[in-house]
């Protein structure tokens, strides 16, 4: 196909650069233009970003002239693209919207949204039937986000298990990595010797969000899946990949035997779609006793698949598990593209830019 002409909102900060990492050389998408806050606009990117991942900045994003965060600065775009923190995306996404603009979304600023699907495309792509509602009062644009990065990894393995034996309860407890916070988060040395026992507003954005995720699109919005959730969030010293600690209760039993075979079995919705960023397990199943680990699991189907392990019976609810997301890719950079992915291959992404 012709490429997309992308243009990415928050460009300089960390899902900024993961968003112009995995968008750079991508056979469906072209950036286009790269947009940040008013102190950086007029400068190169190479310029203006405290670049933090491990290679520089793509050569052919560095050389981009920094744009406003406005409609007006994207006309030559299809598709914008956001990494901006949720204070700054409420307007300027709906904004972007209102001008007939698809918007994919990385930010928490319309997660709660009744008519924006909070999407997981193995789990709940079905919830993009929500976009003819928001074009409706937009004009012809709709935004579309990905949920919290912690709730990413949740949600996917959960949804096997809701789909075959119905979730109830969950109980979690998150070691989230220092990537997480992004870069003006805690300094590593708040980290050596320690965990933060609290990340504001993490433990509210779990427990909201996964009953939309496995809900069901209902008249005007998304009818939650019933599941209640208790959440605990921590901020530890790994780089990247969030563990976490997972109690279950299931409508019906399962043994630990048969939920690993749900789990490995599992396709989604996605499957045989050919979206460049869908894994290929999108849950990777781990029988050893002390895996998944951050450092040696994380990038499990290029940072995209979900991994599960240590899974066995829980002596209140009926099972208990680990699971480790990468944070930065699938839970968020990497999500964000993959739901582009996903428009892109059902035609819901309008063709905008001139020639």
């Amino acid at each position: 196909m012709t490429p997309y002409k992308v243009g990415i909102l928050g460009a300089t900060g960390m899902v900024g650069q993961r968003l112009v990492e995995r968008l750079v050389r991508h056979p469906w998408f072209e950036i286009s233009a790269l947009c940040a806050s008013e102190r950086s606009t007029g400068r190169r990117y190479a310029d203006a970003a405290r670049w933090s991942l491990s290679s520089d900045p793509p050569p052919s994003a560095a050389a981009l002239v920094l744009r406003a965060c406005r409609p007006q600065e994207l006309m030559d775009c299809d598709l914008v693209v956001s990494g901006l923190d949720a204070a700054i995306a409420l307007e300027v996404e709906r904004d972007c919207a209102q001008a007939g603009f698809a918007v994919v979304s990385n930010s928490s600023a319309h997660r709660k949204d009744a008519d924006v699907p909070l999407l997981v495309p193995e789990v709940n792509a079905a919830h993009l039937d929500l976009i003819a509602l928001q074009k409706r009062s937009t004009g012809g644009g709709f935004i579309v986000t990905n949920p919290n990065c912690s709730v990413t990894g949740l949600a996917l393995a959960l949804a096997p298990l809701h789909r075959a034996y119905g979730v109830r309860r969950t109980i979690v407890a998150t070691l989230q990595a220092l990537s997480g916070a992004g870069l003006e988060g805690p300094r590593g040395i708040d980290l050596v010797d320690n965990v933060l026992p609290y990340i504001p507003g993490e433990e509210e954005k779990i427990q909201d969000e996964l009953g939309k995720i496995l809900g069901r699109t209902a008249g005007d919005g998304i009818e939650p899946a019933p599941v209640q959730v208790s959440a605990h969030c921590h901020r530890v010293g790994t780089l990247d990949g969030h563990l976490e600690a997972v109690s279950v209760e299931l409508g019906r039993d399962a043994s630990p035997e048969a939920a690993a075979e749900v789990l490995a079995g599992f396709t989604g919705d996605v499957h045989g779609l050919g979206l460049p960023s869908a894994p290929e397990h999108p849950i990777v199943v781990r029988s050893e006793p002390d895996r998944p680990q951050p450092r040696l699991d994380r990038e499990a189907g290029g940072g995209m698949s979900v991994v599960v392990g240590r899974l066995r019976r829980c002596p209140v609810l009926t099972l208990r598990m680990v699971i480790l997301s990468h944070n930065t890719v699938r839970g968020a950079a990497g999500a964000t593209v993959l739901n582009a992915e996903l428009l892109a291959a059902r035609g819901l992404i309008p063709r905008r830019a001139r020639p």
